[in-house]
Protein backbone atom coordinates (compact mmCIF):
# COMPACT_ATOMS: atom_id res chain seq x y z
CA UNK A 1 0.00 0.00 0.00
CA UNK A 2 2.81 2.40 0.83
CA UNK A 3 4.47 1.74 -2.53
CA UNK A 4 1.15 2.31 -4.31
CA UNK A 5 0.66 5.60 -2.42
CA UNK A 6 4.16 6.82 -3.25
CA UNK A 7 3.68 6.02 -6.95
CA UNK A 8 0.37 7.87 -7.15
CA UNK A 9 1.70 11.22 -5.97
CA UNK A 10 1.44 13.95 -8.58
CA UNK A 11 2.84 17.37 -8.01
CA UNK A 12 -0.03 19.77 -8.65
CA UNK A 13 2.32 22.60 -9.65
CA UNK A 14 3.16 20.83 -12.92
CA UNK A 15 -0.50 20.32 -13.77
CA UNK A 16 -1.33 23.89 -12.77
CA UNK A 17 1.53 25.34 -14.85
CA UNK A 18 0.65 23.23 -17.88
CA UNK A 19 -3.03 24.18 -17.70
CA UNK A 20 -2.05 27.85 -17.48
CA UNK A 21 0.16 27.40 -20.53
CA UNK A 22 -2.71 25.75 -22.43
CA UNK A 23 -5.01 28.59 -21.38
CA UNK A 24 -2.55 31.17 -22.75
CA UNK A 25 -2.19 29.30 -26.03
CA UNK A 26 -5.98 28.91 -26.31
CA UNK A 27 -6.48 32.66 -25.79
CA UNK A 28 -4.12 33.31 -28.69
CA UNK A 29 -5.87 30.59 -30.70
CA UNK A 30 -2.51 28.96 -31.24
CA UNK A 31 -2.30 25.94 -33.51
CA UNK A 32 -0.10 24.30 -30.85
CA UNK A 33 -2.99 24.07 -28.36
CA UNK A 34 -4.29 20.63 -29.49
CA UNK A 35 -0.75 19.20 -29.46
CA UNK A 36 -0.14 20.48 -25.93
CA UNK A 37 -3.44 18.99 -24.73
CA UNK A 38 -2.57 15.63 -26.34
CA UNK A 39 0.88 15.59 -24.69
CA UNK A 40 -0.63 16.39 -21.30
CA UNK A 41 -3.28 13.71 -21.81
CA UNK A 42 -0.65 11.07 -22.68
CA UNK A 43 1.44 12.02 -19.67
CA UNK A 44 -1.53 11.97 -17.30
CA UNK A 45 -2.55 8.56 -18.66
CA UNK A 46 0.92 7.27 -17.81
CA UNK A 47 0.99 8.91 -14.38
CA UNK A 48 -2.53 7.89 -13.35
CA UNK A 49 -3.12 4.51 -14.96
CA UNK A 50 0.05 2.84 -16.15
CA UNK A 51 1.62 3.46 -12.75
CA UNK A 52 -0.37 0.46 -11.49
CA UNK A 53 1.77 -1.82 -13.68
CA UNK A 54 4.55 -3.58 -11.84
CA UNK A 55 7.07 -2.97 -14.65
CA UNK A 56 7.26 -0.86 -17.82
CA UNK A 57 9.97 -0.73 -20.43
CA UNK A 58 12.72 1.75 -19.72
CA UNK A 59 12.11 3.14 -23.21
CA UNK A 60 8.49 3.84 -22.27
CA UNK A 61 9.63 5.78 -19.20
CA UNK A 62 12.11 7.71 -21.34
CA UNK A 63 9.37 8.55 -23.87
CA UNK A 64 7.23 10.01 -21.10
CA UNK A 65 10.18 11.94 -19.70
CA UNK A 66 10.69 13.48 -23.13
CA UNK A 67 6.97 14.31 -23.32
CA UNK A 68 7.18 15.94 -19.90
CA UNK A 69 10.21 17.96 -21.01
CA UNK A 70 8.47 19.06 -24.22
CA UNK A 71 5.58 20.44 -22.14
CA UNK A 72 8.03 22.32 -19.94
CA UNK A 73 9.85 23.57 -23.07
CA UNK A 74 6.62 25.20 -24.25
CA UNK A 75 6.32 26.96 -20.91
CA UNK A 76 9.96 28.01 -20.55
CA UNK A 77 10.47 28.83 -24.25
CA UNK A 78 14.06 29.91 -24.91
CA UNK A 79 15.07 29.98 -21.22
CA UNK A 80 15.35 26.17 -21.08
CA UNK A 81 18.26 23.99 -22.17
CA UNK A 82 17.82 20.24 -21.63
CA UNK A 83 20.15 17.52 -22.84
CA UNK A 84 19.56 13.78 -22.53
CA UNK A 85 22.40 11.33 -23.07
CA UNK A 86 21.76 7.61 -23.11
CA UNK A 87 23.39 4.49 -24.41
CA UNK A 88 21.39 2.00 -26.49
CA UNK A 89 18.46 0.75 -24.43
CA UNK A 90 17.60 -2.93 -24.84
CA UNK A 91 13.95 -3.67 -25.49
CA UNK A 92 13.74 -6.10 -22.59
CA UNK A 93 15.02 -3.58 -20.03
CA UNK A 94 12.15 -2.90 -17.65
CA UNK A 95 11.77 -0.81 -14.53
CA UNK A 96 9.00 0.16 -12.12
CA UNK A 97 6.91 2.96 -13.67
CA UNK A 98 7.51 6.57 -12.65
CA UNK A 99 10.98 5.76 -11.37
CA UNK A 100 12.77 8.72 -12.99
CA UNK A 101 10.03 11.26 -13.72
CA UNK A 102 10.05 12.56 -10.09
CA UNK A 103 13.74 13.41 -10.46
CA UNK A 104 13.04 15.31 -13.68
CA UNK A 105 10.10 17.07 -12.08
CA UNK A 106 12.30 18.10 -9.12
CA UNK A 107 14.90 19.55 -11.50
CA UNK A 108 12.25 21.85 -12.94
CA UNK A 109 10.61 22.62 -9.60
CA UNK A 110 13.81 23.43 -7.71
CA UNK A 111 16.00 24.57 -10.59
CA UNK A 112 16.71 28.21 -11.29
CA UNK A 113 17.30 30.21 -14.43
CA UNK A 114 20.90 31.41 -14.26
CA UNK A 115 22.48 33.51 -16.98
CA UNK A 116 19.22 33.38 -18.90
CA UNK A 117 18.79 29.57 -18.88
CA UNK A 118 17.55 26.74 -16.73
CA UNK A 119 19.99 24.01 -17.69
CA UNK A 120 19.16 20.37 -17.08
CA UNK A 121 21.41 17.48 -18.07
CA UNK A 122 20.14 13.90 -17.88
CA UNK A 123 22.28 10.82 -18.35
CA UNK A 124 21.23 7.15 -18.55
CA UNK A 125 23.67 4.28 -18.82
CA UNK A 126 22.32 0.75 -18.82
CA UNK A 127 24.20 -2.53 -18.77
CA UNK A 128 22.94 -6.06 -18.17
CA UNK A 129 23.38 -5.70 -14.44
CA UNK A 130 23.28 -1.97 -13.61
CA UNK A 131 21.36 1.15 -14.41
CA UNK A 132 23.07 4.48 -13.79
CA UNK A 133 21.04 7.67 -13.86
CA UNK A 134 22.26 11.19 -13.26
CA UNK A 135 20.41 14.48 -13.43
CA UNK A 136 21.96 17.89 -12.95
CA UNK A 137 20.26 21.28 -12.91
CA UNK A 138 21.22 24.89 -12.37
CA UNK A 139 20.16 26.15 -8.98
CA UNK A 140 20.87 28.94 -6.56
CA UNK A 141 22.92 27.15 -3.91
CA UNK A 142 21.39 28.81 -0.85
CA UNK A 143 17.94 27.63 -1.97
CA UNK A 144 19.03 24.00 -2.16
CA UNK A 145 19.73 23.47 1.54
CA UNK A 146 16.08 23.95 2.43
CA UNK A 147 14.82 21.86 -0.50
CA UNK A 148 17.27 18.97 -0.34
CA UNK A 149 15.52 17.36 2.60
CA UNK A 150 12.05 17.99 1.21
CA UNK A 151 9.24 15.47 1.00
CA UNK A 152 9.88 14.75 -2.70
CA UNK A 153 13.37 13.36 -2.18
CA UNK A 154 12.24 11.57 0.96
CA UNK A 155 9.44 9.86 -0.98
CA UNK A 156 11.86 8.88 -3.75
CA UNK A 157 14.15 7.26 -1.16
CA UNK A 158 11.25 5.41 0.49
CA UNK A 159 10.11 4.06 -2.85
CA UNK A 160 13.65 2.97 -3.77
CA UNK A 161 13.96 1.23 -0.37
CA UNK A 162 10.80 -0.74 -1.14
CA UNK A 163 11.68 -1.54 -4.76
CA UNK A 164 15.42 -2.15 -4.53
CA UNK A 165 16.31 -2.97 -0.91
CA UNK A 166 20.09 -2.77 -0.51
CA UNK A 167 20.44 -2.74 -4.32
CA UNK A 168 20.68 0.97 -5.02
CA UNK A 169 22.75 4.00 -4.19
CA UNK A 170 21.34 7.52 -4.39
CA UNK A 171 23.68 10.46 -3.94
CA UNK A 172 22.72 14.10 -4.06
CA UNK A 173 25.30 16.83 -4.35
CA UNK A 174 25.00 20.56 -4.34
CA UNK A 175 27.67 22.74 -5.83
CA UNK A 176 28.02 26.36 -6.80
CA UNK A 177 25.00 27.15 -8.99
CA UNK A 178 23.87 23.55 -9.31
CA UNK A 179 22.44 20.36 -7.93
CA UNK A 180 23.04 16.72 -8.93
CA UNK A 181 21.16 13.52 -8.14
CA UNK A 182 22.91 10.28 -9.11
CA UNK A 183 21.21 6.90 -8.84
CA UNK A 184 22.85 3.53 -9.39
CA UNK A 185 20.61 0.45 -9.34
CA UNK A 186 21.67 -3.19 -9.33
CA UNK A 187 19.14 -4.76 -11.70
CA UNK A 188 19.65 -8.33 -10.50
CA UNK A 189 17.15 -9.48 -7.93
Amino acid sequence: QELHYLKKQIHPHFLFNTLNTIYGFALRQSRQTPDIILKLSNLLDYILYQVSEKQVSLQQELDHIEEYISLEQIRFQDTLNVTINKNEIKENCSIPPMLFIPFVENAFKHGNILNGKLKIRIHFEVSDSHLNFRIENTAITENIENKQNGIGLENIRKRLDLLFPKRYELKTTQFKNGFVAALNIDLHE
